[in-house]
């Protein structure tokens, strides 16, 4: 296909992991820092870019966090001009972006940044660490309800990209799939059989996501959400 224009790398940030909040035994990289000029992306992520929980955070599939610098506004319109919206990576992303969101990719495009080519590999789970960053109980719960989840992209050709790049769509296998749509049957639409099976089919789903699919068709009920958006 020839390459259309999607957006715009705003901001390109990467921060070190550090203690996080009132529990001494987290450490959290989600307090990112604004790098000018050229960053490096490999496999793994951007140069120098740390995860505070491996378990969770990182890994091929989860190398580069992408955020729409677009959605901010709207957050501050909801719950107030907070601190950490006055400046770009308050929800921990690598690339805050202009210009697109949610419903403007889908399953396995291909992006070019740079001369990095990424490809977009799942929807952010958001967590109870962003109810601690944004001060509000349910922030994680908020991310989902309004489908502003943010991505997570995988690294094919690893390279360098920098503030100002063009994000070029290169290609695009699965139209039917905006990550709007993703996030509709993760959150909303949770115990749809047919869209659960269109779901589980598309290729490099993620095995976690294999898991949550199956289960919710076997046993009809969605899973609990509260460890991973209350950390209880």
């Amino acid at each position: 296909m020839t390459p259309v224009l999607l957006g715009q790398v705003a901001v390109v940030l990467r921060g070190a992991a550090v203690p996080f909040g009132d529990r001494p035994d987290t450490r959290s990289a989600i307090a990112k820092q604004a790098v000018a000029g050229p960053v490096r992306v490999e496999a793994a992520g951007l140069l120098d870019d740390e995860q505070g929980d491996t378990r969770i955070h990182g890994g091929p599939d989860k190398a580069v966090h992408q955020y729409p610098l677009d959605h901010y506004a709207l957050w501050r319109s909801e719950i107030g001009a907070l601190p950490v919206l006055e400046q770009p990576g308050a929800f921990g992303e690598n690339i805050a972006s202009t210009g697109m969101a949610e419903a403007d990719l889908c399953w396995g495009d291909q992006v070019r940044m740079g001369s990095v080519l990424l490809e977009v590999a799942q929807t952010r789970q958001p967590c109870w660490k962003l109810n601690t960053r944004f001060g509000q109980r349910d922030m994680a719960l908020r991310l989902q309800r309004t489908g502003r989840t943010g991505w997570y992209y995988r690294v094919l050709e690893p390279g360098t990209l920098q503030a100002g790049d063009a994000i070029t769509l290169v290609t695009r296998p699965h139209a039917a799939w905006p990550l709007a749509r993703v996030i509709e049957v993760l959150y909303h639409r949770t115990l749809d059989a047919d869209l659960l099976r269109e779901l589980a089919a598309l290729p490099q789903l993620p095995s976690s996501w294999q898991k949550l699919v199956a289960r919710r068709l076997e046993q009809g009920e969605v899973e609990d959400w509260s460890r991973r958006t209350q950390g209880v």
